[in-house]
């Protein structure tokens, strides 16, 4: 047996399978699709939104969008991308859940037009309670830039509970940036009411 086979079965033990269509009261969460590439990459040229992501260069172009949406759509890796929309099927962001090396990881992102709508909240909640459906013994782990307080709202409000704190380079702010780590368990799940 090939190291490339048993890569891939112990692939298989930590997948949670393919990337679902998630409805919930008010979005619906799919699969991405390279089409989306445009959309993205006019959400994350917006430096507000992408002053809050560790890993999104600035300036932001519709190239580097179709990078991401390559590997994406390959369906060669475990991670769930799930594009949000709003029923009209037009993308306005991206809740993931990534397999790192240290486990899974949390991440996500708005368009700013759609901020303060309670989107967010409703997108993770609705992901991450299919994703422990399917891992209820996993571990989830995620965080957020120290002045990013809309962010860590929503993984309070979702039962997030702090676990570290440290400095991560931000690759659109050019620098060392505070970072609070945050950790989940299935069983500390809390789904709030959508407004």
């Amino acid at each position: 047996m090939n190291a490339a086979v048993v890569e891939r079965i112990v692939e298989g033990l930590l997948s949670p399978g393919p990337c679902p269509v998630i409805r919930s009261q008010r979005l619906i969460l799919r699969p991405h699709r390279l089409a989306d590439a445009d959309a993205i990459s006019a959400s994350l040229a917006d430096f507000k939104v992408a002053r809050m992501l560790a890993r999104v260069p600035q300036p932001y172009h519709r190239e580097d969008a179709l990078d991401w949406l390559v590997r994406q759509t390959s369906g060669l890796i475990p991670d769930w991308n799930l594009a949000i929309t709003t029923g009209d099927d037009i993308h306005i962001g991206v809740v993931g859940i990534e397999l790192r090396k240290d486990g899974w990881h949390l991440g996500f992102w708005l368009n700013r037009y759609y901020w303060d709508r309670g989107y967010m909240t409703e997108a993770v909640g609705a992901v991450l309670e299919r994703f422990f459906r399917r891992m209820p013994e996993a571990v989830i782990r995620s965080g957020a830039f120290a002045d990013n307080l809309a962010s860590l709202n929503i993984q309070r409000k979702l039962g997030f509970r702090i676990t570290d704190a440290g400095d991560i380079f931000s690759v659109a702010r050019n620098r060392m940036v505070p970072h609070i780590e945050t950790r989940l368990d299935a069983g500390d799940l809390t789904l709030p009411q959508v407004r």
